[in-house]
């Protein structure tokens, strides 16, 4: 399937949680996360629109796996009222350094966040539903009234949060790419290459950063 990459005012960027938990020492590292900061950087630059997600979580958030008192490990799975969840290390806690936006991503350039996560009973993968998949955070309806076609995605980690908003991307009508060498995945069992397929199979684009 082949399109124009030339980027138009109905094109969006889509940085997807580069923050300081999720890159190199973070409380939820993601391995050589920190590398997909200057190629972000260099693509803000070429985007007329650019926004990002931030996970905002309390601290005692269900889906850390100290909120349960069962002492269940962190990347076990337990049910939650929506359904299976993985547990994971505290992290991305409202207001603490873990939670910002790594030090060199151009954040001035960015038009909206969206944090997600902030509420203690539900996790928050994409960037537009929570983990319930019916709790919505309003991105959807900003990009519509703001007449985006197409949403670029890019950011952490491949194969959760950016993965699952692409599939939502697509599920709410934009056609949606995904910019492979401006993300990294944590990659648990085989997650990685399940995505990827998935996203495929889905109608995601999967690009490089110098296609556009």
């Amino acid at each position: 399937m082949s399109h124009s990459l030339e980027l138009t005012s109905t094109d969006i960027l889509l940085v997807v949680d580069v923050q300081n938990d999720f890159c190199d020492e973070g409380a939820l590292a993601v391995p050589n996360g920190d590398q997909v900061v200057p190629v972000i950087n260099g693509l803000i630059d070429c985007f007329l629109h650019s926004i990002a997600t931030q996970d905002w979580h309390p601290a005692d958030h269900q889906s850390f796996a100290s909120s349960h008192n069962d002492d269940l490990e962190p990347f076990s799975t337990t049910e939650l009222s929506y359904g299976p969840q993985i547990l994971w290390p505290d992290h991305c806690i409202q207001g603490e350094t873990g939670s910002a936006f790594h030090k060199d991503l151009d954040q001035d350039s960015l038009e909206l966040i969206i944090r997600k996560g902030f509420r203690k009973e539900i996790d928050s993968y994409s960037a537009f539903f929570e983990n319930d998949r019916s709790t919505t955070t309003g991105l959807t309806g900003y990009l519509k009234s703001r007449g985006i076609k197409r949403i670029f995605l890019c950011g952490l980690a491949t194969d959760f949060c950016v993965y699952y908003s692409a599939i939502d991307a697509v599920k709410q009508g934009f056609e949606t790419f995904v910019i492979a060498d401006a993300c990294r995945a944590i990659d648990m069992d085989g997650s990685l290459a399940k995505a990827m397929t998935h996203m495929r199979e889905s109608g995601v684009e999967i690009i490089s950063s110098d296609e556009l």
